[in-house]
């Protein structure tokens, strides 16, 4: 194949991730392509992504090159490297009409943001017309709600892509806000439902929540095109979707083509992470030769190194402190006091009571004797099962005590948090608290006066 003598980048910045296409302009062929997780570092990853296009084309000049960007994170970047923005909407919209013309819907999932377009034609004229719904004000059913979850599930990452959906063991999962599904998510961490029960149950709810709302009442038509990182990587998801959405057909009387594989009507085509990358330079291709002109990376390595800084120094506001001995006074007055676990005596008997707290990411234990003087603690990060939690804690108390040649007598057990009722049936605890609860006696004991608690 002859290397081409100009070619033309595409961009997508999005929340959590950067991806890239470049193409030939004139035979529209991806040359090549690139998606990475930015971690917030969306310059620094543009900046990367661009210097290896540069190693790539090494024999192409950036006079010859034209740049357009799109995504939620494409607009501060653009004038740095001369970039023209397009609407995302737009970029997928023209990629999908280029690679797919037969398709009837599209359901793209971003990290932190989800849309349907749905295609419809005039039986006059034969023109289609795109219409779309995009829930960009709230992360709920994106993939950022999947990250949380699988983080609060305890689920390797490389893990994930290999679940298979079973719509035999569901439980609720709120997807209408993100913050109720990690809620929910937690709840059931806590209550022993294994992971990948949880995990299908968060796309059962993610697919259900789009399909309610996102469509505003109208019916996906066949074909269904499935694109973004959560479709494309992750296989269960989209064993939910062609589960749920021929569910819909049926209550909605839509009649399709049910000779066909339903990985036909509704399926991830090649490239399915690229169409807004892809479809940006389509719609850049139209625009005039002078539109998009690349600026090189100097621009934006200035923008890394300087520019983010003095554009966050014209709006922020005054220092919390004005010197370092006020901020060294603030500190030492709210410091958190010292804490170390008690020295045992060899051959002593110590009786008293332990309080747990089964928490949504960590589990707390302590060991108060009848004096209520606290002797031992212990914190560890939620491994998504309490029983084993509260094992390993309990191991570590015991070790901790016959180290010292001392052994502890527990008289009671107490509980609380969101495994208390798990914690509570499995040892049969001798009384399980409602966690403000728990904090009040607990704040009244060492801080009499206290008016208010605040707990994050």
């Amino acid at each position: 194949m002859t290397a081409p003598d100009q070619i033309v980048i595409g961009i997508d910045v999005g929340s959590t991730t950067v991806k890239m296409t470049v193409v030939d302009p004139g035979t529209k062929e991806i040359l090549w392509s690139k998606y990475l997780r930015h971690e917030t570092r969306q310059p620094e990853m543009t900046r990367d992504m661009l210097r290896e296009i540069h190693e790539a084309f090494p024999a192409i000049t950036k006079d010859r090159i034209r740049v357009f960007i799109t995504g939620s994170g494409g607009s501060p970047i653009a004038p740095q490297i001369g970039a023209k923005f397009v609407q995302e909407v737009n970029a997928v919209t023209m990629a999908v009409e280029k690679l797919h013309p037969d398709v009837g819907s599209v359901i793209e999932l971003g990290g932190q943001d989800a849309k349907i377009i749905m295609f419809k034609q005039n039986n006059e004229t034969g023109d289609k017309t795109a219409q779309t719904s995009m829930n960009d004000k709230c992360a709920s059913g994106t993939g950022a709600t999947i990250d949380k979850c699988v983080l609060k599930v305890g689920m390797p990452r490389e893990d994930v892509p290999n679940l298979k959906f079973d719509p035999t063991k569901l439980h609720h999962v709120a997807a209408k806000c993100g913050v109720f599904a990690e809620t929910d998510i937690v709840n059931l961490v806590k209550s022993g439902i294994p992971r990948n029960e949880i995990m299908n149950s968060l796309a059962d709810a993610i697919v259900s929540q789009n399909l309610a709302v996102l469509t505003r009442g109208n019916t996906l038509k066949s074909k269904v095109l499935l694109l973004g990182g959560p479709n494309t990587y992750l296989p269960f998801l989209q064993e939910c979707w062609r589960l749920r959405i021929p569910e819909a057909w049926a209550e909605r009387g839509y009649e399709y083509d049910k000779t066909r594989p339903i990985e036909e009507l509704i399926f991830v085509p090649k490239n399915s992470d690229l169409y807004a990358a892809y479809g940006a330079v389509l719609f850049g291709l139209y625009e005039p030769e002078s539109v998009g002109r690349y600026r090189g990376l100097e621009p934006l390595e200035e923008f890394i190194q300087h520019g983010r800084k003095s554009k966050l120094g014209e709006s922020a506001g005054p220092g919390l402190v004005e010197t370092p001995a006020q901020r060294d006074a603030f500190a030492e007055k709210y410091r958190t006091p010292d804490y170390a676990d008690a020295v045992l005596e060899s051959g002593v008997t110590y009786r008293g009571v332990i309080g747990l707290d089964g928490g949504s990411t960590s589990s707390k234990c302590v060991f108060i004797d009848e004096n209520e003087n606290i002797l031992k603690k212990v914190y560890t990060l939620s491994k998504g099962n309490p029983i084993q939690d509260m094992k390993d804690m309990f191991a570590e108390m015991r070790t901790w005590a016959t180290d010292q040649g001392a052994t502890l007598e527990v008289t009671g057990f107490g509980v609380t948090g969101y495994a208390g009722d798990v914690l509570e049936r499995s040892l049969g605890a001798d009384a399980n608290i409602v966690e403000t609860v728990a904090h009040m006696m607990s704040a009244k004991r060492w801080f009499p006066s206290v008016d208010v608690i605040c707990d994050i």
